[in-house]
């Protein structure tokens, strides 16, 4: 049986502010979710990690009130607030009961207009970013991630790790915190996203009361990806039992016509679990390691398709090899009909479970303002995904998979490499 989605989007516009609300007042919650554009990619070289930092360090404590009691009172109103800094994005959220909705905005105002950015706090925060940087970059899936990206983006922002390192982060100061903020948080430029119980005029009021004490003016637009640096194979030395390995190669951007047929093809490549053909070559049939994926990443309305796995250290050249092999299969035929109608199905089947929660909602009606998607996206997207067929999937496998230009990035001690 075949059931229709669709989900009743209003467009919300005041004060100069535009918004995008699924109105639904059946719980008593409701989700906002803001962004500009920037983040990781404002950090100045040698400095990565400060829109992090910053982001981090707007929960910290505001206005008055120093971390402690700014902690305590989003507690005492049950109030989920976060800012966070992606590698092209600069993100706030909040999710309140109606009744605290007055609070929640109150306090991420403040978080905004008046971050205190206290010694001890930024310490702290320092701190935490550290261990985390260490504890990601110093496995070899953080190394192998690294070194790929580094490698794939040499003079671009998208090849620095947007959460920095220990040695970016620890020379950091509030005066270049403060700077990063100012150059991020405008009252221009903003994607604004809500869900639940909160009706249009509302939403208006709300928006002015949050966003309209901001400075004037939009963030500068981040740089445009560049191509894709085919850079071979390189192996990081990393000591342990097992290796990490990165393949990876250009991608298509998230409004190019054959996005839909490229989701399709990447599910049955490496997107399906035990599904897909690189799980089934590489981990049923051979043991080669306990899990591969491949995907399509999207950043800087640019995309790069990528492909993980890890494997004892003298398996690695033959993973590499079967997996290229697959790839090049894929690449030259595409999907059976089969494999394409398990994963339309899927794709298809699953897409309501993105929308279980206001908050899920909320984040989902962000990716598609910052794809670029129209309105009515989600009401076509079946009809769009049932009408691929089986030509059109290997036409674009055909064109999207180069497994000639496969980058590869290796870290551990690969034997025979």
């Amino acid at each position: 049986m075949t059931t229709r989605f669709s989900l009743p989007i209003q467009v919300v516009e005041a004060g100069g502010f535009t918004a995008w609300l699924v109105e639904d007042h059946s719980v008593p919650v409701v989700s906002l979710s803001w962004s500009w554009q920037g983040g990781a990619a404002f950090d100045p070289a040698g400095q990565e990690g400060t829109a992090a930092m910053a982001a981090a360090m707007l929960s910290e404590g505001a206005g008055e009130m120093r971390a402690l009691p700014f902690a305590d009172a989003l507690r005492d109103s049950a109030i989920g607030l976060s800012f966070s800094a992606g590698r092209d994005s600069f993100d706030g959220s909040f999710r309140a009961l109606t009744d605290a909705l007055p609070e929640a905005v109150r306090l991420a105002r403040l978080a905004m207009t008046a971050p205190r950015l206290d010694a001890d706090a930024l310490e702290r925060v320092r701190a935490r970013a550290i261990a985390n940087a260490r504890t990601t970059l110093e496995t070899p899936r953080g190394q192998a991630g690294r070194a790929f990206w580094a490698a794939a983006f040499p003079a671009h922002p998208a090849g620095r790790p947007a959460s920095g390192t220990a040695e970016s982060l620890g020379p950091i100061s509030a005066a270049m915190l403060r700077d990063a903020l100012a150059r991020q948080l405008r009252r221009d430029g903003l994607v604004i996203a809500a869900s639940g119980a909160i009706r249009p005029a509302e939403l208006g009021a709300l928006m002015r009361d949050l966003f309209g004490a901001l400075p004037a003016g939009a963030p500068a637009a981040p740089p445009t990806l560049p191509a894709f640096t085919a850079f071979g194979r390189q192996v990081v030395p990393v000591p342990g039992p097992q290796s990490q390995v990165i393949l990876g190669q250009p991608g298509l951007a998230p409004t190019d016509p054959a996005w839909e047929a490229a989701q399709v093809v990447l599910r049955v490549l490496g997107g399906g679990g035990f599904s897909s053909r690189l799980m089934e070559a590489v981990r049923v049939q051979r043991g080669l390691t306990y899990g591969i994926g491949a995907g399509l990443d999207s950043l800087f309305r640019g995309g790069v398709v990528t492909c993980a796995f890890a494997t004892e250290n003298g398996r690695v050249a033959e993973a590499l090899a079967v997996t290229k092999d697959v790839w090049a299969e894929m690449a030259a035929r595409g999907p059976t009909q089969a494999e394409l109608e398990e994963a339309v199905a899927y794709l298809t089947g699953s897409l309501p479970l993105q929308f279980t929660d206001s908050r899920r909602i909320a984040g989902t009606l962000m990716a598609m303002r910052r794809n670029d998607r129209p309105l009515d996206w989600l009401d076509g997207r079946d009809a769009r995904l049932r009408a691929i067929t089986r030509d059109d999937a290997a036409r674009v496998a055909a064109t999207l998979l180069a497994p000639d230009a496969l980058a590869v990035t290796v870290a551990g001690q690969p034997q025979g490499m």
